[in-house]
């Protein structure tokens, strides 16, 4: 049986093979976290999965072939619908630079921990685990506020406030620390970079005040066979990612800019694209880019250092989610959580993070920044804050209520 397992698993499989297997995970995720509950998100079963079946499985499905190019259009679609969820709002008043400033704290905290265990490792690789310990998954936790109804409460404000945040910060600070360049000429490029996204939105605001033909055809060409406004957000999403790409930066940003553009666009005219884009994204792209994360996490590199895992995740928690408390604490704003229980809740949230711990992991390796082995385990551990913290978090609520 083992001899048969590792002879499949040396032949590398078709892309349709791995397309294949994918397209079963993708199905079966969702119907298995229905069994469980919601106990277990469906994103951790798509993440376990890929492991189960990649190169450090049994090997039945791997990135070659275009699977990695869907699995980084996935990533693209996640981000960009992040960056689409996010209210800019959120940024500004006391509560978005109170959020900012935690978050700043939050960067510092981690950067500390990981020079106290790691002293002897490259700065700008110091930096790269830290990024990574300080993320909010705020995409993930999305459908689960929504499901609990907590969007319209005092925490589910909060939550968004330090998610978006906690999104966006990593998000800047990947571009500006994880390269080659100085921060100064790093700046620079971000700088110019969004000059460009700036231009990119302002020239077709300005076909759509100036010229009202152009609404009314994209509007009778939405349907049917066409799709024509689905194809223009495409567009808007690889044009940011190239745009990036050009600039030496990581595509995540490209995508998150094009979110953020494509609200300012249409969101209040075309509310229905939104179910599109999540037909889109979540039917298809960001299934694939969840399972081939997955494909890359060794288990035997968690097996072999199970401390390290349960370090990492103890270490989002403190480097993350204590500052959040503390600032939800001691820190008023104007709409600060009252309850005690509402404050461990959020700082549970906030440190829930995976997305983009995949995303600093991928550069990072890539940079030869970080082993693929601690890249495995820093995945792994963000599988675990998905999988527990938001659980924890409605355990409070139910021992509450």
């Amino acid at each position: 049986m083992v001899s048969s397992v590792q002879a499949a698993a040396a032949v590398a499989p078709s892309a349709i093979t791995s397309l294949c297997w994918i397209s079963v995970v993708a199905v079966a995720a969702p119907l298995v976290a229905r069994v469980l509950r919601g106990y277990v998100p469906s994103v951790v079963i798509l993440l376990v999965c890929g492991m189960l079946l990649g190169p450090h499985g049994i090997g039945w499905a791997g990135s070659e072939g275009g699977v990695d190019l869907l699995s980084e259009l996935g990533l693209g679609m996640l981000f960009l619908l992040a960056g689409y969820e996010l209210d800019p709002k959120l940024l500004g008043g006391k509560p978005g630079r109170v959020a900012w400033v935690t978050w700043l704290v939050s960067l510092a905290l981690a950067l500390g921990l990981v020079m106290v265990a790691a002293g002897d490792a490259g700065f700008t690789a110091q930096i790269a685990v830290a990024i990574a310990l300080t993320s909010t998954a705020l995409g993930t936790l999305l459908p689960i506020l929504k499901q609990d109804g907590l969007l319209e409460q005092p925490l589910g404000r909060a939550v968004l406030a330090h998610g978006a945040v906690g999104e966006l910060g990593p998000v800047v600070a990947m571009s500006v620390l994880l390269t080659t360049r100085s921060v100064t000429a790093a700046v620079i490029v971000l700088a110019l970079f969004g000059i460009a996204a700036l231009i990119v939105a302002w020239v077709p605001r300005r076909l759509l005040d100036r010229v009202p033909g152009v609404e009314r055809l994209i509007g009778e060409l939405a349907g049917g066979t066409e799709q024509l406004p689905v194809r223009v957000v495409l567009l808007l999403l690889l044009v940011l990612m190239a745009v990036a790409e050009v600039f030496d930066l990581d595509v995540v940003l490209g995508a998150f800019a094009a979110g953020l553009i494509l609200r300012f666009l249409i969101a209040e005219e075309h509310p229905e694209l939104e179910s599109a884009l999540e037909t889109i994204g979540f039917g298809l792209f960001i299934p694939v880019f969840f399972v081939v994360s997955g494909m890359g996490i060794d288990p035997r590199a968690v097996a072999d250092d199970p401390l390290a895992w349960v370090v990492f995740v103890a270490a989002i928690a403190l480097a993350r989610g204590l500052p959040v408390w503390i600032s939800e604490r001691f820190v008023p704003h104007g709409e600060n959580l009252t309850e005690r229980q509402d404050r461990v809740q959020l700082a549970l949230y906030a440190a829930t993070g995976l997305p983009i711990i995949v995303a600093v992991t991928q550069v990072a390796t890539a940079a030869e920044l970080m082993s693929p082995q601690l890249a495995s385990i820093l995945v792994a551990a963000g599988a675990t804050t998905v999988l527990l913290f938001p659980l924890l978090a409605k355990g409070i609520a139910a021992v509450r209520s």
